[in-house]
């Protein structure tokens, strides 16, 4: 059978995990009368509540005696650390982009790392049958795209497909309203080369996903770059460096069909296997027969940019809702998402109640905190920072990113300005069509922390904002962070209205009425500056005598304002932290004790 391996590329929200549910579906590899998720490959609860994809995974579909090996990528740069790794897999990219939109920053962070393997894509324009459709400029914008990442003249040489994902047609005429995917399943089969293989040489596979089994233990999926390996065949791991990790048997070998890993007694060079029956070997390492001694070359990863505290919940209301709790339980989950997701890096701190946890984006940190408490876990979260670096001359340096902001012109002021603020650098500003402009930033990230919810409300709603790292450049000196002080409970017990009623006019609050509160939880914003203690739950005394003048009328609260985590996240100050249960985020004062939060102040003073 002939086989094909390639990649998906496009941004977040441009239809790859749509269209490639379409592709299922009209090669046959789903039965008519089968009931399937929409977005099948979406497989995790995050997945489907975000809309988008965070772990790469393979899928396979048989199309007129060719076997197609698919790898649905992410789109966020956040979870970067996988794309590089599954483009050394595949002979040939799919790169998606919207009609409309374009393409993208994580489009061409993406695509940059395919071009520099020499990897030659077939551009697929999607969603052709929106109304705002402007087909013809999306491609001139892709072919300039490929020159500014130094594409060569072949790769430059693209095949195009219009399409509409969700509508299931493809064509090589952008006027094309119907028909089927068969002209995409042809350029794939023509454009996309066939694995170079050679059969005769030892085993190798350079491992590219990690994944636990209950049952199966470590599976490593990647694909079989020569020879054949058979079930219980000896194996061993080797690193970077040529040493041997640990040697083993291949104790179990899966193929995918679909969706499905399938049990195979035999993969061959090319094909994308999963395999079990190694305990310790990790992804970049080089699976191979015993008699190999020279390892595969492997992709180095992006260095992290920006680290969190992950902390022991110490406050007064800890493990009533969580069942994990302990640091060494916390400690164990964290060394096992190291284990399998590179991105991330966790150092265990001197206390050894916390861990300082470092990603390549907040997105990606913030996706990791929301697994963990749907586990179970109950967690402390520090404010974001980032981590700086040195250049040769020993000045300290930051990781800067592109930021490329979609936004209707009567806001762009507004952005420039605060953008400004964050000690942004504006380095291109152009209309975009349709009322609306395109803005382009070199920022430091330390002042990206937080921004994007304060970006929505200053656009209502209709600004779109993409980051990317860029590079690590020199330090931008101290930027302003959050302006409004915090309302801090100064005792325990329960919110009470008739406190908090007048409380509403000192800022804006985060609580309601009957909600358990502590000493040095954080209940609101204060309109000023300053941080201010406030007792908000100081109930009515009940006399036997009626106040004058009508002033028994119920007291009307406007609803609190309640954040999701990523919000919290990005509110709190160095001094604060996010108190995450599996029911509840609650914001906190890193010491809870007044009299200890003034001698961490004036000692921050003094330093």
């Amino acid at each position: 059978m002939n086989l094909r391996n390639i990649a998906i590329i496009a941004h977040v929200d441009h239809g790859k995990t749509t269209l490639v549910d379409q592709l299922f579906r009209q090669s046959g590899t789903f039965r008519d009368n089968q009931r399937v998720e929409e977005r099948a490959m979406d497989s995790n609860d995050l997945e489907k509540e975000r809309g988008i994809t965070i772990l790469a995974k393979p899928t396979s579909i048989v199309w007129n005696d060719t076997r197609i090996n698919i790898v649905d990528t992410p789109g966020h740069a956040d979870f970067g650390g996988e794309v590089e790794r599954i483009l050394s897999m595949v002979d040939g990219v799919i790169l998606l982009v919207d009609s409309s939109e374009g393409a993208m920053p994580q489009t061409k962070f993406v695509t940059g790392k395919a071009l520099a393997l020499g990897l030659r894509p077939i551009v697929v324009v999607n969603k052709i049958d929106r109304a705002d459709e402007r087909t013809q400029e999306v491609l001139d914008e892709v072919f300039d795209l490929f020159v500014s990442l130094d594409a060569t003249d072949e790769q430059l040489d693209f095949p195009v497909l219009f399409a509409s994902g969700r509508n299931g047609y493809a064509s090589t005429d952008p006027k094309a309203r119907e028909g089927t995917l068969t002209p995409m399943f042809e350029k794939i089969v023509e454009h996309v080369p066939a694995p170079k293989v050679d059969l005769e040489a030892p085993f190798t596979f350079l491992v590219t996903l990690l994944d636990r089994d209950n049952f199966l233990g470590r599976i490593l999926t990647g694909r079989v770059n020569s020879g054949v390996v058979k079930l219980n065949q000896p194996i061993h791991a080797l690193d970077n460096d040529g040493n041997i990790v640990e040697a083993g048997r291949a104790s179990k070998l899966m193929s995918f069909h679909g969706l499905e890993r399938v049990p195979v007694e035999e993969a061959r060079a090319g094909e994308i296997i999963s395999l079990a029956g190694l305990t310790v070997a990790t992804v970049a390492n080089t699976i191979a027969d015993t008699s190999v001694s020279e390892p595969l070359h492997a992709q180095p990863i992006d260095p992290p940019t920006l680290s969190m505290r992950f902390a022991v919940n110490d406050s007064p209301l800890a493990g009533r809702e969580g069942s994990k709790v302990t640091s060494r339980m916390i400690r164990d989950r964290l060394m096992r998402e190291a284990e399998s997701n590179v991105a991330i890096k966790v150092t265990e701190a001197a206390d050894r109640d916390s861990f300082e946890v470092a990603g390549r984006g907040e997105l990606q940190l913030g996706v990791l905190i929301e697994t963990m408490r749907r586990e179970g876990f109950e967690l402390g979260i520090s404010r974001p920072r980032v981590l700086f670096g040195e250049d040769e001359d020993g000045k300290k340096t930051e990781p800067y990113e592109t930021v490329i902001i979609d936004v209707d012109e009567e806001y762009s002021g507004t952005v420039v300005e605060k953008m400004n603020l964050r000690k942004a650098e504006l380095t291109d500003m152009r209309p975009s069509g349709g009322g609306k402009t395109r803005i382009t930033f070199s920022a430091p990230s330390r002042g990206m922390i937080g921004y994007h919810g304060e970006f929505l409300s200053d656009t209502r709603g209709t600004g779109i904002m993409n980051r990317l790292f860029e590079k690590y450049g020199p330090h931008k000196g101290t930027i302003e962070g959050r302006k409004n002080g915090v309302l801090i409970s100064n005792g325990a017990g329960e919110a009470q209205g008739y406190a908090l009623g007048p409380l509403e006019d000192r800022g804006i609050l985060f609580v309601g009425h009957g909600e358990t509160l502590y000493e040095g939880m954080v209940i609101g914003e204060n309109a000023k500056t300053d941080d201010l203690e406030v007792n908000p739950m100081k109930a009515k005394q009940l006399t036997n005598f009626r106040a004058s003048g009508g002033k028994d009328d119920a007291i009307r609260l406007t609803p609190p304002k309640k954040m999701t985590l990523e919000q919290a996240i990005a509110y709190i100050d160095d001094d604060e932290m996010v108190e995450v249960t599996p029911k509840s985020i609650r914001l906190r004062k890193r010491y809870l004790d007044p009299h200890e939060r003034k001698r961490a102040s004036r000692a921050k003073v003094a330093a």
